[in-house]
């Protein structure tokens, strides 16, 4: 399965949300590849940090995109990896259009603003045209505003799927991203934990479906 991570808008949490799923499956007993396919390459020094800390524990197969290369290379990592998870750049919509194509499922994460809303209308567009399935996961939602809980009720209405496990604005995933890891591994008593846990099963099985629907 090839998770392409991806949004139009910066600052949307799609490297964050690239590693805690990465972990996430990991812990599930999946084999992970993660692909760095934004310049600025904060998933790849998230990795690196990683790598350098556990060494051979690391389960975890990182890889940076190679340029005209990339989509042949996306597909050489699915042969290999129960789950490739690929980060994106934001504001490039040829090679969004690359990654996106490629992909087997989109997810979007989307904080509850109407900027970000607004936002992933392009990113739902490009997997439209692409004919590639996605869901936009709600991320960062602050506790107990009514402004972002409508917001968040109401992403439905974009189109596609909505994912219905929520990720809080919780420093948890902060933390554990200075650290290389993910909060399953860092937090494990924690609601980071419980939610990310609850998101990845949620994917397995929407993947698992979807899988099964195509195999028919």
């Amino acid at each position: 399965m090839i998770i392409t991570i991806a949004q139009q808008k910066g600052g949307a949490g799609k490297t964050t949300l690239a590693a805690q799923l990465a972990v996430a499956f990991l812990s599930l007993n999946r084999s992970v590849a993660t692909l760095d396919a934004d310049p600025q390459a904060s998933l790849s020094k998230w990795a690196e940090v990683r790598h350098n800390q556990l060494g051979e524990n690391d389960k975890l197969h990182h890889f940076q995109a190679n340029g005209s290369r990339t989509e042949r290379q996306i597909h050489e990592l699915d042969d290999k990896f129960d789950y490739v998870i690929i980060d994106t750049p934001p504001h490039a919509e040829t090679g969004a259009k690359i990654l996106i194509r490629a992909a087997d499922l989109i997810l979007v994460p989307t904080q509850p603003s109407p900027l970000d809303v607004w936002a992933t209308q392009a990113t739902l567009a490009i997997a439209k045209a692409e004919n590639v399935p996605v869901i936009i996961v709600a991320n960062r939602v602050p506790p107990r505003s009514n402004m972002a809980d409508d917001i968040v009720n109401n992403l439905d209405q974009l189109g596609s799927g909505v994912a219905k496990v929520r990720l809080g604005s919780r420093i948890a995933f902060v933390e554990s991203m200075l650290n290389g890891r993910g909060v399953i591994e860092s937090h494990r008593l924690s609601a980071a934990t419980d939610e990310l846990t609850a998101l990845a099963r949620e994917i397995i099985r929407r993947s698992s479906a979807l899988h099964n629907r195509r195999a028919a």
